[in-house]
């Protein structure tokens, strides 16, 4: 081979490697108010963009205090793969995370968008994942935004402080706020993040005019919250909520309370001052809760939720948005109250003179009929269910505005029941996320059907649209009506009444 040949051929090379890096597509690109992010492009022609920081890390002395703005950075930021989780311990069996690790610094959000340029407006909405204000992500394979922004949505997941991190309030926090209150760290994060979207949004096609914030357990407990929350207002055009809301049985804490917690949390930890809890390693801070007791929640701080969120939602002070709301028919289950005995009509009788007292006939009337079910129906009803049916009649009562209600029935394969959290990977399109379970042509064709309602919702104020069946809007008087989400879908009366109307009588005398 002679030298000229030698030659020719370095040149082909350099000319066809030249012509495969230019061809090659480029990383979709986004302006923020913190800098230039560059993403990756999905096969579906969806873009992604991972691990954006909407909010300073929350480290040192930020450690307990409201989300600081991100600082920001020159040149494009890479944002092609999901930032770590928050600190949490591994709680739930059914958590499958694709984040980079857990870390203090942890605020970060995620964002899916169909959008070819940044003039198309398009709907937005911004999910919060569940876990009990103790565990999570937005890298969840569950919670993935991809599904729905081929439907034409701004999609967006939210990481936010959990557990000690996230809702640990204590009198030296409370004395340095200018707020005078302390905990809800993790609700000031999603309004921060909310606070982002306003300002970034458009960049990414979306339009911060049309909002709809939506979330499951935890994650619904928050929605509820964000539409009283103060720092929110203004932020929402539209609220889903799958399971849970803060006007049930499991109400926020006021703040003395919440800080009596906070102090004996704080004594057991060995660091008794503020200075020396926010000196410990943080996953020291996080093994501490490991013990019994050590469990945070959402807190009535005079704040973020400046009074109880029932005179709130009854005073029609809540925000003033189309709601979809429901709850699932297996959130508890009939062992819960019945323990290990058989379930007949004595022993569901024993059951609930034990939990109620002279109550215990009324609440046998309530819960008639076959006994494994009325039992599992008391127990969901306990833990979520009478929460989110509160919810959504006080919102029908007094927002004025569209009202929805769901009753989700359909197990997963091979499952007893619609148990807590099966209805997420429906909902937003994810099935095939998941490979723990054999899905049918059934459970993909309610899928499809459930994914329609809420991206319709998410677009409209209201999940109807062509081909699917007639979802009536609920209302605060006795037979509401409601979609109950199943195969086939069909919309029904309710028959729980008598349910919430017990749960109701029990609230009051507490009251």
């Amino acid at each position: 081979m002679t030298k000229l040949h030698v030659l020719l051929i370095a040149a082909s090379v350099i000319s066809s490697s030249a012509y495969a890096t230019n061809s090659a597509p480029r990383a979709p690109s986004a302006s923020t108010a913190s800098g230039a992010v560059s993403g990756v492009q999905e096969a579906s022609g969806v873009k992604a963009f991972k691990g954006i920081p909407y909010a300073a890390p929350p480290v040192g002395k930020l450690r307990w205090a409201a989300p600081q703005a991100a600082a920001k950075w020159k040149g494009v930021r890479k944002a092609d793969h999901f930032a770590a989780r928050c600190m949490q311990l591994p709680l739930f069996s059914d958590m499958v995370f694709r984040s980079d690790g857990v870390s203090e610094d942890c605020l970060y959000l995620n964002v899916w968008t169909p959008a070819k340029s940044a003039k198309e407006k398009l709907p937005v909405l911004v999910y919060f994942y569940g876990g009990g204000f103790a565990a999570g992500d937005g890298s969840e394979p569950r919670y993935d935004g991809e599904s729905m922004a081929a439907k034409g949505i701004v999609t967006l997941t939210v990481n936010y402080r959990l557990n000690v991190f996230g809702f640990m309030a204590h009198p030296e926090l409370t004395k340095e706020s200018p707020h005078h209150a302390s905990g809800n760290y993790g609700l000031m994060d999603q309004a921060a993040a909310l606070q982002w979207v306003k300002q970034n949004i458009a960049a990414f096609g979306g339009d911060p005019a049309r909002v709809t914030i939506a979330g499951e357990s935890a994650g619904s407990f928050s929605v509820s919250a964000q539409m009283i929350n103060p720092q929110a207002k203004g932020l929402i055009s539209g609220a889903i909520g799958e399971s849970g809301s803060l006007l049930g049985l499991m109400a926020p804490a006021p703040l003395k309370v919440a800080e009596q917690i906070g102090t004996a949390f704080a004594q057991g930890a060995g660091a008794p001052t503020l200075k020396e809890l926010r000196a410990l390693p943080a996953q020291q801070l996080l093994d501490a809760t490991k013990k019994p007791g050590a469990w945070f929640f959402a807190i009535q701080d005079g704040y973020v939720i400046p009074r109880s969120p029932v005179a709130i939602y009854a005073a029609g002070e809540q925000a003033k948005v189309p709601l979809l709301a429901g709850w699932n028919s297996y959130e508890g289950h009939y062992k819960q109250i019945l323990g290990e005995t058989e379930a007949t009509n004595d022993n569901f009788a024993a059951a609930l003179q034990k939990i109620y007292g002279d109550e215990a006939a009324a609440a046998q009337q309530a819960y008639s009929g076959d006994v494994k079910q009325a039992a599992t129906e008391l127990a969901s009803d306990r833990f979520i269910g009478y929460g989110t049916w509160k919810w959504i009649d006080s919102h029908a009562r007094t927002s004025g505005k569209p009202t929805y209600r769901y009753y989700y029935t359909r197990p997963r394969p091979g499952q007893d029941g619609a148990g807590h959290s099966v209805e997420i990977e429906y909902a937003l399109g994810n099935l095939a996320g998941n490979k723990v379970y054999s899905w049918t042509d059934d459970d993909r064709a309610l899928s499809a059907q459930m994914q329609d309602y809420f991206a319709n919702f998410i677009k409209t104020g209201n999940p109807n649209g062509a081909g699917l069946p007639e979802w009536p809007q609920a209302s605060s008087s006795k037979g509401s009506r409601l979609m109950k989400l199943d195969v086939p879908s069909t919309a029904i009366t309710a028959t729980d009444d008598a349910h919430q109307q017990f749960q109701e009588s029990q609230v009051k005398k507490v009251e």
